[in-house]
């Protein structure tokens, strides 16, 4: 029997993490060059890398689909959408391989526990609440995003095993817009396993979309915002079990 969660809207949350009200420092820094801070980041790149080969394969039963069309592809934007606790902080780094990705989230993240303090070296990017922040916050995913992938959930808030695609707002596609990047599609996609409770993960690559020059700005991202959320819930047709069963509450 699958579990039954019930919403009101799109912007409830399932899962909440143990600091909630965690707001970033005013000195935090989005961007960090120092040559020993780079070492450590990148030794820990390898140790999340290790990490997320065996949990993906071992606990999540994961299958990535056409990821060879990120072949050559370095400084792109990644939307996906966002059903798994762990499994989304972890599978990007198995689909950008052999590159670091750079994940957009909640400054919420930062606030858990041990882990929350080591999240900006593995590739964190907390989005700021004030105007100020956003300005280097802005500036991080152009620093970053020249080499690397740069992660967005667009639909913002963790759904656990959801196997349709939430509406989402516009408002993360400027940036690939402003830094003329390429973009593309990670859809995790549940589909019925024949031995364990818990369903079989299988991941579609989609891509690229790119702004379109006889375009106004706000036209590329509506246009981008439209072909990823159609891109999406056509390949949610996928799914094929419901571990988890969503409900609109009357």
């Amino acid at each position: 029997m699958t579990k039954i969660f019930y919403y009101k809207t799109f912007e409830d949350d399932f899962i909440n993490t143990p600091n909630e009200e965690y707001k970033l420092k005013e000195n935090y820094k989005w961007i960090n060059a120092n040559i020993f801070y780079r070492i450590l980041s990148f030794l820990l790149y390898l140790l999340v890398l290790v990490f997320s080969f065996i949990y993906a394969k071992l606990f999540l039963r994961v299958t990535i689909k056409n990821k060879k069309i990120l072949k050559g592809e370095k400084g792109y934007f990644l939307y996906c959408n966002h059903t798994q606790m762990l499994g989304d902080v972890f599978n990007p780094f198995l689909i950008s391989f052999p590159h670091h990705p750079y994940i957009i989230c909640s400054q919420a993240n930062l606030g858990i526990p041990i882990l929350g303090k080591i999240l900006p070296l593995g590739g964190a990017l907390p989005i700021p609440n004030n105007i100020k922040d956003l300005l280097k916050f802005t500036d991080a995913i152009s620093y970053y995003g020249k080499k690397h992938p740069i992660v967005i959930y667009p639909e913002a808030h963790l759904w656990p095993y959801a196997t349709f695609i939430r509406d989402f707002k516009a408002s993360s596609f400027h940036y690939p817009i402003n830094e003329n990047k390429k973009v593309f599609t990670a859809t995790t996609t549940y589909t019925k396993s024949k031995i364990f409770k818990k369903p079989k993960i299988t991941i579609y690559i989609d891509g690229p979309f790119a702004k379109e020059e006889n375009l106004t700005k706000k036209e590329n991202i509506n246009k981008l915002k439209d072909e990823v959320y159609k891109t999406m819930v056509k390949r949610s047709k996928l799914n094929n079990y419901e571990y988890i069963t969503y409900k609109k509450k009357d």
